[in-house]
């Protein structure tokens, strides 16, 4: 996939231990925020730790983002702020096998990404960190009066016992 926030890092730069700070670009932020269907990208910042062994290369760093994204109800923007930690192991690219050839990750297979032998993108890494640090249903103030309004009950009103206080109530209510 092309990278809108591309920031290479050569693995010969790494030896036991680089520091790299990040900042996105205007450019860059509008590119992302399209991607990750942000309303607003105003500050994308990392800070990232690398160190190597062999041909692994592994990344702790933190992630700062301050944000817009609509509201799963309403569309109106919410504005939120991600201040995250992000570990990410580099390993060398897979030898290519059959098309129809499984691959089974395991857990600690989850937060790995592969280099071409001469660099690693760590604006790749940052990015997708981002993206799994936003909120996947982000509501503004005036969405629970809309889904009210709407007709949409809450988990309370719909839970297994919202029946049975339904019923006490109306037997409650008779003479």
């Amino acid at each position: 996939m092309n990278n809108s926030f591309d920031q290479p890092v050569k693995l010969d730069q790494i030896g036991q231990g680089l520091r790299v700070e990040l900042v996105a670009s205007q450019g860059e932020r509008a590119e992302i925020a399209r991607r990750l269907d942000l309303v607003s990208l105003d500050r994308l910042e990392a800070h990232a730790l690398l160190s190597r062994d062999a041909d692994r290369v592994h990344v702790e760093g933190r992630v700062q983002a301050s944000l817009g994204q609509a509201c799963v109800v309403t569309g109106e923007p919410v504005a939120a702020y991600v201040d995250e930690p992000f570990a990410v192991d580099f390993l060398p690219e897979p030898s290519i096998g059959r098309a129809d050839e499984e691959i089974e990750l395991g857990p600690d297979d989850c937060d790995t990404m592969f280099h071409d032998g001469s660099t690693v993108d760590l604006g790749a890494a940052v990015v997708d960190s981002l993206a799994l640090a936003l909120d996947p249903y982000p509501r503004s103030a005036g969405a629970e009066a809309t889904l009210k309004e709407a007709g949409v009950i809450s988990e309370e009103e719909a839970g297994p016992f919202a029946a049975l206080a339904a019923l006490r109530d109306k037997l409650g209510k008779q003479p």
